[in-house]
């Protein structure tokens, strides 16, 4: 039997129980224990007289309604965090190490107080006594949570005892059973209601399988974002330089957000993410020797009448199915228990098989998962068997840690052997983001990536789930690693990202691609660059080939937005300098044609060096009013409003869903896949969900 073998016989689970035996098993289980002779005459209760309880009301009575805890700050202080971690542990885990302990200072009340729990525990049955008893028949699946009559006796005499008990390992699905060789209440007794306890915390016992008692869930997810970008002055900065990015992640959580009913977590919104979502149809370049063209458009902005637009839509050049090169594609997914969720490895699986059935017979499919450690599930394969292919992914199962790191590794080894020197070689991440074993932190995998981008291969990161999503992580990876990041929330999300879209997806033009545009400070006086606030590279990183930079695939579309405040408009924000040209010289300013001066630098994807394009921003660019710009234009300045809006950007304030609606509808055009049309529906969400009225 090979490796592969055994990996997946130990990823089978367990067949189910049959119901019918099931049901046999039960009726025949709860016949012996009616006829046992010690509850025989009594089978609604106990032959103690008492009133069946869960070992958590038998717990929680005696603490909460004793006179000397009544009333009691303290007892609420102290006792219910321990009673709510209790409880939150044995719903949510199988084996867990359990000792509740309390030191009370030695006075006459304490040492009355231990001899009171001494006389008790004379009278509550140990771990031994109970296994002996379930084993012999005489106690049953829920016994553990009734009242016996010892159990009774004890608590009539002991009203307020606190007993400290030894450490019990909780077997899975017996945590009521071992719970009940524990004392039957905890008290704390007069003298913790008068004095100091040194300690009075829960503590998991020392024993080799013990399991530290986890914090209650919360939410983790975590964003890559930061501050919008600020008003800037021409005068003192008069050049902005940004990588281009084409990633779509932000766009998809948004839209979970809000179908979900809630405004989106402002951090996890990139404006620039929102507007290149979507397919737009800027001109592209004639030939592939010039990899992208530009279209830019100055339009007034419509949240701003005394500001411009200065929009940039980029084309990337669009390869024939027929001609891309042959691909060698390594699926990395995490199956570690964070997976365990519908949205998750489920709805990986799932995209996964929508892009097995896109690729040609000549292209390469490994897998590698992780989870405790990194392993092969297939060694490079060629598409054309497609059902060795599909069998792998179906065969994979949730469970462990996540050694993410670990499986980085064993990925990119595994794509540099199936290595095409003529083809495209990427990894495809698939992931929650929850890295926990290994190098976890950004700049530890920042580090990894970084060394193995080096060896030609790209990668992408498709991010699953909620909880626990770590976007930050993942930003991190898609920025650091020649990669591109996105979030599939649905499987049509993935049908457009991994087929209707699967040649921008897999197929670079170009990498390490750069904008810089330097504005004319006799026409332009401010500016804002809209979203990018993660891309901003330094001035000099411009030239600086070392510097890495986003990258664009076939038929890829980015755009970038700038508000800029013309010279002499009202809405300049910053004071002229004292010493500046602007007052060094009475003569009025002279005209120019020029706005501005774009920039676009690239490399080649196989290639060092970069290269450069430049385009001059001139009246002839501009138009007069909104409606006059091409609909593609009004429509992503219409998501350039709506991300800055939820975002919270303070330039949107006052306007209105209802008006970036308007705008957006106007300018809907022609919607093939119905991607617009959704877009409005989130729009009026918003509104609604805001308190704003979008209509």
């Amino acid at each position: 039997m090979s490796d592969l073998d055994l990996e997946k016989l130990a990823r089978d689970r367990a067949p189910a129980a049959d119901p019918a035996s099931r049901a046999r098993a039960l009726a025949a289980a709860m016949e012996a224990f009616d006829g046992a002779e010690k509850n025989a005459a009594s089978p609604q209760g106990s032959s103690a007289g008492g009133r069946q309880s869960s070992i958590f009301n038998r717990i929680w009575s005696p603490i909460m309604n004793r006179r000397l805890l009544a009333g009691s700050a303290l007892a609420t202080l102290l006792v219910v965090p321990v009673a709510g971690l209790v409880t939150y542990e044995l719903v949510n885990n199988g084996t867990v190490p359990l000792t509740v302990t309390t030191e009370v200072a030695e006075t006459s009340g304490g040492q009355d107080l231990r001899a009171r729990q001494q006389e008790a525990k004379k009278t509550t049955p140990n771990a031994g006594e109970l296994s002996a008893a379930l084993q012999s028949g005489e106690a049953r699946d829920g016994s553990a949570g009734q009242v016996t009559g010892a159990e009774a006796k004890a608590e009539a005499a002991q009203p307020t005892d606190m007993l400290a008990a030894e450490p019990v390992p909780l077997a899975e699905g017996r945590e009521e059973e071992a719970l009940a060789a524990a004392p039957d209440s905890f008290a704390l007794g007069e003298a913790v209601a008068t004095q100091s306890l040194s300690r009075a915390i829960t503590q998991p016992s020392a024993t080799a399988d013990a399991i530290a008692m986890p914090v209650p869930a919360e939410d983790r997810e975590r964003f890559a974002s930061a501050d919008p970008n600020p008003v800037k002055s021409v005068a003192t900065d008069p050049v902005s330089t940004f990588s281009a990015d084409v990633d779509t992640a932000s766009y998809s959580y948004v839209r979970r957000a809000l179908l979900g009913g809630s405004l989106p977590d402002r951090e996890a919104v990139r404006v620039e993410e929102l507007v290149n979502y979507f397919p737009y149809d800027w001109k592209g370049p004639e030939t592939a020797e010039k990899p992208f063209n530009a279209t830019v458009t100055v339009l007034p902005t419509p949240w701003n009448k005394d500001t411009e637009l200065l929009h940039i839509g980029i084309k990337g050049f669009d390869t024939a199915a027929t001609a891309q090169p042959a691909a060698n594609l390594v699926f990395l997914i995490d199956v570690s228990g964070s997976m365990n969720e519908p949205d998750k490895l489920p709805l990986l699986k799932g995209a996964f098989r929508l892009l097995v059935g896109k690729l040609k017979d000549t292209d390469t499919v490994s897998i590698v998962t992780y989870a405790g450690n990194a392993g092969v599930v297939l060694e490079p394969t060629a598409a054309k068997d497609r059902q060795k292919i599909l069998d792998a992914i179906d065969t994979l199962q949730p469970g462990g840690s996540t050694a993410g790191a670990e499986g980085i590794e064993t990925a990119y080894r595994l794509a540099e052997k199936a290595f095409k020197t003529d083809g495209v070689n990427r990894v495809m991440l698939a992931t929650d983001g929850d890295f926990n074993v290994g190098p976890a932190s950004d700049d530890d995998l920042k580090r990894i990536i970084e060394e193995r981008r080096k060896s030609g291969i790209f990668l992408s990161v498709l991010g699953f789930g909620r909880g626990n999503y770590n976007d930050g992580m993942m930003q991190t990876l898609a920025q650091n690693g020649n990669g591109t990041a996105a979030y599939i929330d649905t499987l049509a999300e993935a049908q457009k990202t991994l087929v209707e879209e699967a040649g921008a997806s897999l197929f670079p033009i170009a990498k390490d691609v750069k904008f810089q545009i330097e504005f004319n400070p006799e026409r332009i006086a401010e500016y804002r660059l809209i979203g990018y606030e993660t891309r901003v590279l330094n001035r000099e990183d411009f030239n600086n080939d070392k510097v890495d930079a986003g990258d664009i695939g076939s038929g890829h579309r980015v755009t970038a937005i700038y508000e800029v405040t013309p010279k002499g408009s009202p809405a300049v924000l910053n004071d002229p300098l004292r010493y500046g040209k602007e007052n060094a010289a009475a003569a009025p300013v002279a005209e120019s044609g020029e706005l501005a001066f774009l920039k676009m630098r690239w490399k080649k994807p196989d290639g060092d060096t970069s290269e450069l394009a430049t385009l001059p921003v001139t009246d002839a660019n501009a138009v007069a009013d909104v409606n006059a710009a091409a609909p593609d234009v009004r429509f992503s300045v219409a998501v350039a409003a709506f991300g800055q809006k939820l975002k919270g950007v303070s330039a949107l304030q006052d306007y209105a869903y209802g008006s970036i609606l308007g705008l957006a509808e106007a300018a809907k055009g022609n919607d093939p896949f119905g991607y617009r049309a959704e877009f409005l529906k989130l729009v009026q969400l918003a509104g609604g969900l805001s308190g704003e009225k979008a209509e």
